[in-house]
């Protein structure tokens, strides 16, 4: 499997321009230009930067001129500090992975994918001239599996228009289930030498959601180590929420976890990847801040394992609050060690 080479350790810039007020005072003040020579410091080669519609058009889908001067400028820190960037369209016009988000009907709605195509030409023409360090994300987490051949089909139109303005900017693609592994052999075939497939892991979620408030049904104060055994962890993924349960119940009871179970997960998307010859890359992996950091530790320097192993290039999420803080107080009994696992 290629190596994706520049793009091997990265770090998410959430909350910044995506999930969040859509204000100045955000803009302006939630990351600065100090922030990338901490990441650069951390031995981070890249940031991975999500970016919602709203910042780069109004309501109409009329540009807004002052995102791409935003977007340019943290091109420029990029720059300065020595990292690449990862460009991610977190939410388009009509579609999020997260519904509380209220946006409906993009794979339903011709308009609306019509919208999402003149999205990326423009960002293209504008930005497309950076294609040395800087890489396009079509859309993040497409949700439904009833979605994937739509998506194939959308995205390949989307890759066709980007390349009238960008010939040489590589292009991350993802699957269903938001992102799983599991999807990646359904992604269709790259367009052409300069796609990447693109996948997210949080497994097992229960651990590395524990009392997350926007799960349905967990328990706000339930809490569970990263040693506990699988037979452990799959009971209280039943009792929290069944969409925790992924892949636990595959392996004996008393089986806990290891860089063994990272690998297993991880090896239908290295064979689907290898089988194209094209890289393979992990937009997002972290664990919520419910979580012990010394536990948070522990599964970092696992699924370490495994993407040194693979050769997954990665961005751990995310820099700042967003509920994984990696630069939070509360990491800092741990972030030294921290960092050298990323």
């Amino acid at each position: 499997m290629k190596i994706w080479k520049g793009y091997q350790k990265g770090i998410n810039l959430g909350g910044w321009f995506s999930q969040c007020d859509y204000t100045e005072e955000r803009y302006d003040n939630f990351i600065r230009e100090e922030d990338f020579a901490v990441i650069r410091s951390w031995g981070a080669d890249h940031v991975r930067l999500p970016i919602d519609y709203n910042l780069l058009e109004d309501a109409s889908g009329a540009p807004i001129e002052r995102g791409y001067e935003r977007l340019e400028t943290v091109v420029g820190w990029c720059r300065a500090n020595d990292l690449n960037m990862v460009l991610d369209l977190h939410k388009t016009a009509g579609f999020s992975f997260d519904p509380d988000e209220k946006e409906a009907g993009f794979f339903d709605n011709e308009a609306y994918q019509e919208r999402f195509y003149r999205l990326w030409e423009r960002i293209a023409r504008r930005l497309g001239r950076h294609a040395d360090m800087l890489a396009f994300e079509l859309l993040n987490e497409i949700t439904e599996k009833e979605y994937g051949e739509l998506w194939n089909r959308i995205s390949h139109e989307c890759i066709r228009r980007i390349r009238q303005y960008a010939p040489d900017t590589y292009i991350l693609v993802g699957g269903y289930y938001h992102n799983s592994a599991v999807a990646v052999k359904d992604i269709a075939a790259p367009y052409d030498d300069r796609i990447i497939f693109n996948f997210h892991c949080y497994e097992p979620l229960i651990f590395t959601h524990q009392a997350a408030h926007w799960m349905p049904d967990m328990d706000k104060n339930f809490r569970i180590s990263v040693s506990a055994t699988f037979g452990e962890m799959y009971k209280a993924a039943r009792e929290q929420n069944a969409e925790a349960c992924a892949g636990l119940d595959t392996w004996p009871a008393d089986t806990r976890l290891t860089t063994a179970y990272f690998e297993q997960f991880m090896a239908e998307a290295v064979n689907a990847a290898a089988r194209y010859d094209v890289p393979l890359y992990c937009g997002e992996y972290g664990v919520i801040d419910c979580a012990r950091p010394e536990d948070a530790l522990v599964w970092f320097t696992l699924i370490h394992g495994a993407f040194e192993k693979y050769g997954i290039g990665r961005a751990a999420w995310s820099y700042r609050e967003m509920d994984f803080g990696l630069s939070d107080a509360r990491m800092d009994g741990v972030r030294d060690e921290l960092v050298k696992v990323l």
